[in-house]
């Protein structure tokens, strides 16, 4: 719809509107939400009625989660539904950012789809293997790397910057794809961590979304770039209208997945969503900063690391349960209490992320 509305803009004033990214954004986020909303009723009767018994809960897991017993699956369709058919709608698609991004996207889903798929025809909590998947998510976020740095214009394509330095780069050359893989499949990942409990997924994921929409809008303005002393990135402004559509996506999946979830957002959408997230961090040159805002994202996934390796080398766990939202489940938290106290730090983390745009 951008290509074909925005022509008309020299002779029809008001077509104009559609070359500004902020009303794009707008539009993308309003979009993606009727979407889901409009769509998700009936995305969620199909998938209980070919799921069955729905996702398989976890044997050692809280008491309180066998209760979710029967909840469909693959709520990530939905996100997903919503993300790229607006984005298809408002999006500049001669943008080799938004192609990677879409990529990556459309790409972690898939594996996610498949992950999903497998537990619950083998109605186990085990599903892919973690080598096969992990290998497929390199291989994605390395071509996703390329096209960024294609996109760029070099040393700066494959530089990593740092928050609060305004001046100081780090030129990887071609050490900055598995880099850039590194971030777009540990952001994946986390967030796949993350997602345990109704809503603790999405509302963090759209507070990163939010805060990204702001540091591609900025990165991508040559004035507001030169204004707070961070790195002009061209053309990762139209980053922003993809991120509209994630939060407008989110906010419709919300309505489904708030407590008690009618579905679940499954592997399908918590890849896509940690990819697509991951993937505008190092477009927009923010990858460390997306450390910051995703905060939580990293606690959820160390717990998990920590959880693991400790047992390995002792037999013993620091953790009641990992992740830790199950931790804090074990110690008598209800899932509410986890859930909004996570949004909390999440909201937190992301005002401290948004401060380095400033601070240098």
């Amino acid at each position: 719809m951008f290509v074909l509305l925005v022509q008309f803009a020299d002779d029809l004033s008001i077509f104009n509107v559609f070359r500004y990214i902020t009303f794009r954004t707008g539009g993308a986020l309003i979009t993606s939400a009727l979407i889901v909303f409009m769509f998700g009723p009936s995305i969620i009767d199909s998938l209980r009625i070919r799921q069955g018994r729905g996702q398989p809960i976890r044997a050692d897991g809280p008491q309180t989660h066998f209760k979710k017993a029967g909840t469909p699956t693959m709520g990530g369709l939905m996100i997903m539904s919503g993300i790229l058919g607006s984005s298809l709608l408002w999006a500049n698609l001669s943008s080799l950012y938004v192609w990677a991004v879409l990529f990556v996207t459309i790409g972690f889903g898939a594996i996610g789809f498949y992950d999903d798929y497998t537990k619950v025809t083998k109605q186990s909590h085990l599903g892919v293997s973690g080598k096969v998947r992990l290998l497929l998510e390199f291989l994605i976020a390395a071509v996703a790397a390329g096209l960024i740095m294609y996109a760029g214009k070099e040393p700066f394509s494959s530089s990593l910057t740092f928050p609060f330095f305004k001046d100081v780069l780090l030129h990887l050359g071609l050490f900055f794809i598995p880099v850039a893989c590194f971030v777009i499949v540990g952001a994946g990942n986390a967030v796949n961590l993350t997602d345990g409990l109704d809503g603790l997924a999405i509302g963090p994921v759209m507070i990163a979304a939010g805060s990204f929409g702001i540091i591609s809008y900025l990165a991508g303005n040559a004035v507001f770039a030169d204004y707070l002393q961070i790195h002009w990135t061209p053309g990762t402004g139209e980053l922003c209208v993809l991120l509209g559509a994630v939060m407008g996506a989110g906010l419709g999946f919300l309505w489904f997945n708030a407590p008690p979830a009618a579905i679940f957002m499954g592997d399908t959408g918590s890849l896509a969503l940690g990819g697509l997230i991951g993937t505008v961090a190092v477009a927009t040159k923010h990858e460390i900063v997306l450390a910051i805002i995703g905060g939580l994202f990293v606690l959820e996934a160390l717990s998990v690391i920590i959880q693991v390796g400790f047992f390995k080398m002792t037999g013993r766990r620091v953790f009641l349960m990992a992740p830790i939202h199950h931790h804090f489940e074990k110690l008598g938290w209800t899932e509410s209490q986890v859930v909004i106290r996570f949004w909390i730090i999440a909201i937190i983390l992301a005002l401290i992320g948004l401060s380095t745009l400033k601070l240098r």
